[in-house]
């Protein structure tokens, strides 16, 4: 098994600055090749700590990876402390050099010395071009063979050199073995009783096939994994077979594979069936019509969505009975049946969904506490509604009962079209 360790550098994600992708991207570009990550790490701009975090994770790794800290400021010193690491002087590289200075000029910026840093790099690694940036990546040979890689920081950069530059280098300097993953979908279940469905079957899992359960608001994510894989082709038979007798035993809380989304399946269905459907939003705040606007597409079924926030715009805008409103509540069945039929007539759609509860954190009664959300969903026969205690925390809230409605939607979809 070939290893590897993954360091970020930078004071901006020790302190909640900005958010860690650069990790996530590497471990799938390493994964895919076969390379396991066994230890991901942020770190601070500190030479002492790039300098025992590198010589520690050597020691475990075959492969570390490193972002951050290739910048023309002062405090950017992850090039020269490694340079110190592997005793390298420094020279100046006359290709990045040049592409630093086009790369400035076609911005009006001034080539100054800070800029010229740039093409500095330690004697003894490998330069690797960056055509987005004006860092360079580097790659080094430890002396056990170890290799050490350091990228720029900013994502779009580091992930051009990842594809371009390191991975065609790592497989042409490393015999490396396949990891497999498959992932199969489930809903309308909890973890916890799928688990003692699935026990039998988990049970007779080979050796070398494991199992991971990864939980989402309703939905269950069942990864069969297979690391080191010698012939690639034979294994996915055998994780195809595992997966076609776990379809036998809980066929209806199968939704699909891999990592498409709820919201990607009632997608696809829409897309393929030529299908329309409009949104009503109180309490989720036009979540759901966003899940589905951010995908490209969404434009051939997506009609409108409405954000019926006040009493008055469920009445006005979605014809909402105001007598039923004050009579049964704004959450409540009626209203949320109310609301999923005037958005499918108004947006001459479909299917519709629609959402009326409590976000909380204040607004909840004995009768009807923080959490409590009506979900309707209408379609061209019939209107369908749920009740559902989606916790205490205003934003869990918000994203279960936007899961929870498109689910129902999905389940739906797949009753009335006689989906598998």
């Amino acid at each position: 098994m070939i290893k590897a360790a993954i360091v970020t550098i930078g004071d901006e994600i020790l302190i909640g600055q900005i958010v860690d992708t650069n990790s996530v991207s590497i471990s799938k570009h390493l994964n895919s090749a076969g390379i396991t990550v066994v230890e991901k790490l942020s770190i601070g701009d500190s030479a002492e700590q790039i300098t025992d975090t590198l010589h520690r994770v050597m020691e475990i790794s075959d492969v570390v990876i490193i972002t951050g800290g290739l910048g023309p400021t002062k405090d950017d010193i992850t090039k020269f402390t490694l340079a110190k690491i592997f005793s390298s002087s420094m020279h100046e590289d006359s290709r990045v050099a040049e592409h630093v200075r086009r790369m400035l000029a076609a911005r009006g910026i001034e080539y100054n010395e800070l800029n010229r840093s740039q093409a500095m790099v330690p004697d003894c690694c490998e330069v690797l071009f960056n055509a987005h940036g004006t860092a360079p990546g580097m790659l080094f040979v430890g002396e056990k063979g170890q290799i050490v890689v350091s990228l720029p920081g900013v994502p779009f950069e580091m992930e051009h050199l990842m594809s371009e530059e390191v991975m065609p280098r790592l497989r042409e300097r490393l015999s490396l073995h396949a990891n497999i993953h498959r992932t199969m979908i489930t809903a309308g279940v909890a973890e916890s009783i799928l688990a003692e469905r699935i026990s039998e079957w988990e049970d007779s899992l080979p050796a070398s096939i494991k199992l991971a359960y990864l939980p989402a608001p309703n939905v269950v994510r069942l990864r069969l994994s297979a690391y080191d894989v010698e012939d690639e082709a034979e294994m996915r038979q055998t994780i195809d077979a595992l997966f076609d007798k776990l379809y036998k035993i809980i066929p209806d809380n199968i939704v699909g594979f891999e990592n498409a989304s709820m919201q990607e399946l009632v997608h696809n269905i829409m897309c393929d069936k030529e299908l329309t459907l409009a949104t009503a939003e109180s309490c989720t705040g036009g979540t759901i019509a966003s899940r589905f606007t951010a995908m490209a597409g969404a434009s051939a079924y997506f009609k409108c969505g409405v954000v019926a926030y006040a009493n008055e715009a469920k009445r006005d805008v979605l014809g909402v009975n105001y007598e039923d409103i004050m009579r049964y509540g704004a959450v409540s069945e009626q209203v949320a049946r109310q609301m999923a039929e005037g958005a499918r007539r108004v947006g001459e759609a479909d299917y519709a969904i629609a959402t009326t509860g409590i976000a909380g954190p204040t607004g909840g009664s004995a009768e009807k506490p923080v959490g409590t959300v009506w979900i309707a969903v209408a379609t061209p026969t019939h209107t369908v509604a749920v009740m559902r205690n989606c916790g205490t925390d205003r934003g869990q809230i918000v994203n279960r009962a936007s899961a929870y409605a498109i689910e129902m939607l999905y389940k739906e979809l797949k009753n009335s079209l006689a989906i598998g």
